[in-house]
């Protein structure tokens, strides 16, 4: 195999290792809102058979519809959230600092009642005649808003006292520039027993994918994610929830329980103790995942408390290491973590430096190929030097004519007088694939890159060129590369390596911006890199290692 049909290989392996995820495809037919609406209330958890304290609750009809219960509304600098009065629920969580895709003006929805998707947060108490997400629930408020020189905002729900006098209080404190909360029950036990329930906190969403990346039918994951010390991010497909063959850890004394997108991310984070994961299917497209917690036993007559942080908002990796142990992780590069992650740590460090998203881009494009300069330098240098052989390549092609055999040893008798390797250029671009795949997926997923602007009219990074002005620039780069480089002696070959820059420009035309313009930036080096050892090896100079 020659130097060109080896590069040939590598260049489409690429390609389809940077486009893996565009083959996972959502097949689930949609179901209507209203449809999914009705059902949403459906789907409360109980612990496994056998746990103390464990008691099933009725799934008969539900005492309001949420989407007609009274909803509270609460304001913080950062996020607008909706509760509803049937088990104070957060039916709706808007996030005041990230806008919509669709539409710039409005801004993003995360938790959503039925405009767009079925997700809310749901928490419920496990026992006889205890408040459930089904319940509903007194309002002390419909509006509470973060005041200035407030640090935190609570609202409080008052559950009806049960029949034997347990009275239930849930209380959500959201606090200043935090997409942090916590979510309470106090329980006051007016019975003549003791009480030990249970405490379920849940998502509950629809199956269907959130926004995607631009690319070519690229997708992210959508789904629960569940994490334990022992073992570590365990992703759940909706389409293995359904069909029952989902595997995940379920009884465990740490991690956290959460629903996973693109960017963006819910999750609950117990603090401590025992705690149980589930993840079940409600209807034909809404699904429930999340953990259930035993309440320590509350004598009668007193009060007991029990408090789950939430996180509802985006995968900014500097909160997610903040919320909890291993939260970082929904932000997912695969099997290349341990390359992406100290990428994105570098091009977050540039980004401080210049305070632009676009200039951090080029800088890291930058770095990489002066750290890859050695191994690039040598890889041009044995292009350059087969390009010098073309002549002579074509002239033994001539004279062996339909001889291959003949032709492969004339050859190779060329190379070893020359002192040329055809495959000298081929290990250091095997070397820099995994790093060029690591930042493509850095730079199609992290939310930092969503919305953000480089200059003139690329307004943000995460979408496609809007006049495809970079996808033409980075084909025409590709163009002047490709001629820098010696022409294959199969004319069929040749051909196809001409056209390997279109069908590139023709892919690239709906990636993400900030991806083009890294692709722009390195074809630009390397062309720069590439003429001048090609010029130096004409000269009869000796380029520098």
């Amino acid at each position: 195999m020659d130097n060109r049909r080896l590069l040939l290989l590598l260049v489409f392996s690429f390609s389809l290792v940077m486009l893996w995820d565009g083959w996972q495809k959502h097949n689930q037919p949609k179901v209507p809102a209203s449809a999914a609406a009705a059902n949403s209330t459906a789907g409360v958890p109980t612990p496994t058979a056998g746990t103390p304290g464990a008691v099933a609750l009725p799934g008969g009809p539900v005492a309001a519809a949420a989407v007609s219960a009274p909803l509270a509304t609460i304001r913080t600098d950062v996020l607008v959230a909706e509760v509803s009065a049937q088990g104070g629920d957060i039916v709706r969580l808007e996030l005041t600092k990230h806008k919509s895709t669709e539409d710039q003006t409005r801004n993003y929805v995360l938790f959503d009642n039925g405009e767009k998707h079925n997700y809310a947060a749901q928490t419920g108490l496990i026992g006889t005649g205890l408040p459930n997400h089904k319940t509903p629930f007194t309002l002390a408020a419909t509006a509470v808003e973060l005041k200035d020189g407030e640090d935190a905002v609570t609202l409080r729900l008052d559950a009806a006292p049960t029949a034997d006098g347990v009275k239930v209080t849930k209380l959500i404190t959201f606090h200043r520039g935090s997409y942090m909360a916590e979510v309470s029950y106090e329980i006051a036990n007016g019975s003549a027993a003791a009480l030990a329930p249970h405490a379920y906190f849940q998502f509950t969403r629809d199956g269907q994918p959130a926004e995607q990346p631009g690319g070519f039918g690229v997708q992210t994951f959508t789904g629960p994610a569940f994490y334990t010390e022992a073992e570590k991010y365990q992703k759940v497909a909706f389409e293995d929830i359904a069909s029952k063959k989902a595997k995940f850890v379920t009884k465990t004394s740490d991690g956290w329980a959460a629903m996973v997108q693109h960017y963006f991310v819910a999750g609950w984070a117990p603090k401590e103790g025992e705690r149980e994961f589930f993840a079940n299917q409600v209807s034909s497209d809404l699904y429930s995942a999340g953990v259930i917690l035993p309440v320590a036993s509350i004598a009668p007559g007193q009060t007991g408390k029990l408090s789950v942080p939430l996180y509802a908002g985006p995968q900014e990796q500097s909160r997610l290491e903040q919320f909890a142990k291993g939260f970082d992780l929904v932000v997912d590069y695969g099997f290349l973590t341990i390359i992406a992650a100290p990428l994105f740590w570098v091009l977050e460090w540039f980004h401080k430096l210049t305070g632009n998203w676009g200039w951090a881009i080029i800088l890291v494009t930058v770095a990489l190929k002066a750290l890859f300069f050695p191994l690039s330098a040598a890889s041009y240098k044995s292009m350059a030097k087969m390009k010098t052989l073309g002549p002579r390549l074509q002239r033994l092609k001539e004279q062996c004519g339909d001889d291959k055999m003949k032709l492969q040893q004339a050859m190779m008798d060329l190379y070893k007088r020359e002192k040329v390797n055809p495959l000298g250029g081929c290990l250091p671009i095997l070397i820099q694939i995994p790093v060029f795949i690591s930042l493509y997926w850095v730079l199609l997923g992290v939310v930092e890159m969503r919305g953000a602007p480089w200059l003139g009219w690329i307004q943000d990074l995460s979408v496609k060129d809007p006049y495809y002005i970079l996808p033409l620039i980075m084909g025409a780069t590709s163009l002047i590369q490709t001629r820098l480089n010696p022409a294959p002696p199969d004319p069929i070959q040749a051909k196809v390596m001409m056209m390997m820059p279109v069908l590139f420009t023709v892919m690239f035309l709906w990636f993400p911006s900030g991806l083009v313009l890294y692709w722009v930036v390195n074809n630009t080096l390397s062309i720069a890199q590439q003429w001048q050892i090609n010029r130096m090896i004409a000269a009869g100079g000796k380029p520098a290692e």
